[in-house]
């Protein structure tokens, strides 16, 4: 596996070109659901708060696959002891 040294995100990990790859992959399927949304948020026929909640819930769902694939951690403070 390759790393990514330079990330310029504080105290963010390095990660391997596949799991760049992958929450790539991630991001390109979450917009094709999101650009479906959006075609139903065009249409008034549709409830519209339920779909601004699946747009929503589609944007978590995203986000925590995407955290499950890089796993970040948490930043250490100048006051935090060695």
């Amino acid at each position: 596996m390759t790393e990514h040294d330079y990330n310029p995100i504080r105290e963010a990990r390095s990660q391997s070109r596949e799991k760049v790859a992958l929450v790539n992959k991630n991001k390109v399927l979450e917009e094709r659901v999101l650009r479906q949304l959006d075609a139903m948020k065009a249409n008034p026929a549709f409830d519209q708060r339920m779909v601004s909640i699946a747009y929503t819930g589609i944007q978590e769902a995203f986000m925590w696959a995407n955290r499950a694939v890089f796993q970040p951690g948490r930043v250490k403070l100048p006051e935090d002891a060695d």
